[in-house]
């Protein structure tokens, strides 16, 4: 199984990871609402890292020599692995084949392909898990079905 480390991530994921995960630091008594909601921000910030992660991977693996990137996300849900003091997210991607090779630097901007047919969609479910924290994550499972379509492209 693919393991990813802080040598070998990606600049905008570690900066993601920096950037989602700083803490508000107050003084005095904070209402329940405010804890809450800063623990929603942190746990998006993880989600987002994962995804990344997870398009990383399925690029990496991926036989096309053309980048696939995120159409939208379809599910998702958090699990809380308590023992390993680790984290799972899963996660249904609708990705789309765009213009640019798979190592290529901005990805993230590069165009969709011209055609929106099919076999330049694919939905993928991910179960991964991370200690984004740490800038851990292992991919546990990924399947793939190739031109299903959810829902239309936009």
């Amino acid at each position: 199984m693919p393991h990813w480390q802080g040598g070998q991530a990606l600049p905008w994921a570690l900066l993601l990871l920096l950037l989602g995960s700083q803490f508000r630091v107050t003084h005095g008594s904070r209402s329940e609402e405010e804890a809450e909601s800063d623990n929603q921000k942190a746990m998006q910030s993880y989600f987002l890292a994962t995804v990344e992660y997870a398009l990383h991977i399925f690029n990496l693996q991926s036989n096309d020599t053309k980048a696939y990137r995120l159409v939208r996300i379809l599910n998702s849900r958090r699990e809380l692995l308590m023992e390993k003091n680790t984290m799972a997210f899963s996660m249904e991607l609708q990705l789309r084949r765009t213009r640019c090779g798979k190592f290529d630097e901005d990805i993230d901007n590069c165009p969709f392909q011209a055609s929106s047919g099919q076999n330049n969609i694919i939905t993928c479910f991910f179960i991964i898990s991370t200690e984004p924290w740490n800038t851990m994550f292992e991919l546990w499972n990924k399947t793939c079905l190739e031109g299903h379509l959810r829902g239309s492209v936009g």
